[in-house]
């Protein structure tokens, strides 16, 4: 009978995670094919129209510092539920018909959602340590599938309903919702047995690990990336030619494709002792497509551009999570190791869209933007390569310091 019950509080516990990732990307990606109705109602230009995608990497950068305390004070599983409990408000307070309320709601978004990044891989690590691949594989996907929704389904629901975008925008509050009820059982989920740390930067372990700033500087650029594309991507291609309604969908074709590699990468990545081959993979298929977008012009070329630059994406996300639990040699490590890399790693991602959309302002071409890509993969592929060592931590210091970034 305990073991049913244990069974069943296991399974319970799969489905709030999966849950609870599938409400980590939508209300963010939902927003990109949204900018341009959000950009003329509001009358704003778009860099600022950037911060809606900027401000919960802002959130993310200063919460995922703080989450893991989080977890040690009140739990892991109680932190998630908080998590979400902010992110649902967030979510219809951005819906209501006020500019202020747009990003104020926004902000609380990114509040939410951090929670979520940064405790999840902790939870998994403690919870499945001998399944840490399959368990990130099915968040992940579960994290990427929703987001490739949300980018198509966006501006179709928002044409449909008599409140266009706040609407669309607002509909994601029911998803989350569902999580809050799903994940009621975890919030019994007990804190660590530890000495809650005093936040100390200059003397943390983790910021002296040169390991540690591999796992962060490959978490950065990938998540730079990723925003930066899922801001701007339909706005690139419709100045490639495209309707609304084909460049949101080429954002959720871009993520749908990636779905596969999402999910087998961290599969791969925990049967595996390195994970530098599959670094060169993901550098090799990015360069590939934002090459073949840079000089391409058909539209069968950009739509296969985009297919290669989607797996690459997918490979690289599920590959950052990942990295967070299998380069940590505990579960409060691999806690503080996401709080790390999430919190320096999105400061340098939530420069990306804002910067971008200035870039395209002043120089009304997005060639510039493409040619930053190239450079951010590159210094992406660099990191990934020390990241990727057979290594954890706590050995990081001992191991042969001639690696370089």
């Amino acid at each position: 009978m305990n073991t049913k019950y244990e069974l069943h509080k296991r399974k319970w516990l799969v489905a709030g995670i999966i849950l609870v990732a599938l409400n980590l990307r939508p209300s963010i990606t939902a927003v990109g094919p949204l900018i341009g109705s959000i950009r003329e109602d509001l009358a704003i230009s778009n860099g600022t129209a950037g911060l809606l995608t900027t401000l919960p990497l802002v959130a993310f950068a200063v919460l995922s510092a703080l989450a893991p305390r989080l977890g040690l004070r009140i739990g892991q599983g109680q932190a998630v539920f908080l998590g979400m409990i902010i992110l649902t408000i967030g979510i219809f307070i951005r819906s209501i018909e006020w500019a202020a309320a747009l990003f104020i709601g926004t902000t609380l978004i990114g509040v939410g959602i951090a929670i979520g990044n940064v405790l999840l891989p902790g939870i998994v690590k403690e919870q499945f340590p001998e399944k840490v691949g399959l368990l990130t594989g099915l968040y992940s996907i579960s994290l990427s599938g929703l987001a490739a929704i949300g980018s198509g389904v966006s501006f179709p629901i928002a044409e449909r309903l008599a409140g266009g975008w706040q609407s669309s925008l607002a509909l994601w509050g029911a998803l989350s919702a569902v999580a809050l009820l799903v994940w009621i059982p975890q919030i019994r989920i007990k804190k660590q047995p530890v000495k809650i740390p005093k936040i100390d930067l200059k003397d943390s372990p983790l910021l002296q690990s040169k390991l540690a700033w591999q796992v962060t500087i490959f978490m950065g650029m990938q998540s730079f990336m990723f925003y930066c594309l899922i801001t701007w991507i339909p706005e690139i291609m419709q100045s490639r030619g495209m309707d609304p309604y084909s460049a949101g969908w080429m954002l959720s074709f871009m993520q749908i494709v990636g779905l596969p590699s999402t999910f087998l990468t961290p599969v791969l990545a925990g049967r595996i002792q390195s994970q530098r081959g599959i670094v060169m993979s993901i550098g090799v298929l990015y360069l590939i497509g934002l090459t073949g977008m840079l000089i391409g012009s058909s539209s069968s070329l950009l739509t296969l551009c985009i297919a290669i630059i989607g797996i690459a994406q997918g490979a690289s996300v599920s590959l950052a999570l990942t990295l967070l639990s299998l380069r940590a040699s505990s579960a409060v490590q691999a806690s503080n190791l996401s709080g790390m890399a999430q919190s320096i790693g999105y400061t340098l991602a939530a420069v990306g869209p804002i910067a971008l959309g200035l870039l395209h302002d002043i120089t009304q071409s997005w060639t510039p933007a493409l040619i930053i890509f190239i450079g951010i993969v590159i210094v992406m592929v660099s990191a990934g390569l020390g990241a990727g060592r057979d290594i954890e931590i706590s050995k990081a210091e001992i191991a042969d310091r001639s690696t370089n970034f």
